[in-house]
């Protein structure tokens, strides 16, 4: 169990990871003494609360992986196998669209934090156990594999970003992108 911070700590903390969101959200790679200084911190400061820029990025995408964790759980409690895979592949693709963060702690092969570890297991499990419930009621083609599906929803985010726009705009191609996804993932229907 880890000890509450300090007042002062904590708005350090929490100054630290503010800063460090707004330069992710410009595309500006994370430095830990870039950030100390546009903080108005000592860089000791920044490097008491993480060791490396990867930490800070996972503590800036944090926030984010737990939202998708949350929806994973409401996902996994809907009982329509095939409306619970579709919301949480949408919500993960708006996810990748909106927070510059995830593409790259989710693309990562190892990471700084504990936390962000755990949060990917789960998410990655959700999606398996999603598929496979899905797959079961034979909503989903037999031949898509749990492994298939972080490639796709990252293909998808990555055409969206690629292409551009207003925040809405690109939530709405993501949207039309993962419709057509869903069409080549959903199962035929059975001939009689």
């Amino acid at each position: 169990m880890t000890t509450p911070l300090r007042k002062d700590a904590a708005r350090n903390w929490e100054r630290i990871v503010a800063v460090a969101r707004a330069l992710v959200d410009q595309g500006v790679p994370l430095q830990l003494n870039d950030v100390a200084g546009r903080a108005g911190l000592g860089v000791g400061t920044v490097y008491r609360h993480f060791a490396t820029p990867e930490a800070l990025l996972e503590a800036v995408a944090a926030p984010c992986l737990e939202a998708l964790a949350a929806c994973g759980r409401q996902a996994l409690a809907d009982s329509d196998p095939w409306r619970a895979l579709e919301g949480f592949l949408f919500r993960t693709v708006e996810a990748q669209v909106t927070d510059a963060s995830l593409a790259p702690v989710a693309a990562a092969t190892s990471d700084a934090l504990a936390q962000t570890t755990e949060l990917k297991r789960a998410l990655a499990s959700t999606g398996t156990a999603l598929l496979d419930r899905a797959r079961d009621a034979g909503a989903v083609r037999s031949g898509v594999a749990a492994a298939d599906l972080v490639p796709l929803m990252c293909g998808i985010a990555h055409a969206v970003n690629i292409r551009g726009g207003k925040p809405a705009d690109r939530i709405a191609t993501a949207h039309r992108y993962l419709a057509t996804f869903f069409e080549g993932l959903r199962a035929a229907p059975q001939q009689s």
